[in-house]
C-alpha cells in the first residue's frame, strides 16, 4: 500500500492537488503550471491516482484527473492523526523537560 501522506508531501504533487481542488482538469492544462516537463506531470499524478487520492477519466486523446473525496478524506485523517501524535510527543517531551529542570533546582545547594 503506498503512503498517502508520503506521496502528497512531495511539492509538486501537493501543487497538483491544490489545483485539482477547484475542478478537473486534463494533464496538459495542469502541466502549463509548472516548469517540468508533461510527462514528469503525468508520473506524478499517476503516483496520485495509485495512493487513492486522485481519479482519471479518458475523453478521446485526453486524460482528466480530479480529486478522489475519499482518498482526499483518508489523507485528512492520516494528517490530523501525525499532528495528534506530534502534538502528544511534543508535550511528552516538554512535561519531562520541566521534570528535569525543577529536579535540578532542587538539587542545587543553597548559598
Amino acid at each position: 500500500m503506498l503512503d498517502a501522506l508520503e506521496i502528497a508531501a512531495e511539492p509538486n504533487r501537493r501543487r497538483l492537488l491544490h489545483l485539482l481542488a477547484g475542478k478537473e482538469q486534463a494533464v496538459s492544462d495542469l502541466a502549463a503550471h509548472f516548469d517540468v516537463s508533461r510527462s514528469a506531470i503525468s508520473q506524478h499524478l499517476l503516483l496520485l491516482e495509485k495512493a487513492g487520492l486522485v481519479t482519471a477519466r479518458r475523453e478521446g486523446r485526453n486524460r482528466y484527473y480530479r480529486l478522489n473525496p475519499q482518498g482526499m478524506g483518508r489523507l485528512r485523517s492520516l494528517v490530523a492523526q501525525f499532528w495528534t501524535d506530534e502534538l502528544d510527543l511534543l508535550s511528552s517531551d516538554a512535561a519531562a523537560l520541566a521534570d528535569r529542570r525543577g529536579n535540578a533546582q532542587h538539587e542545587q545547594p543553597d548559598h
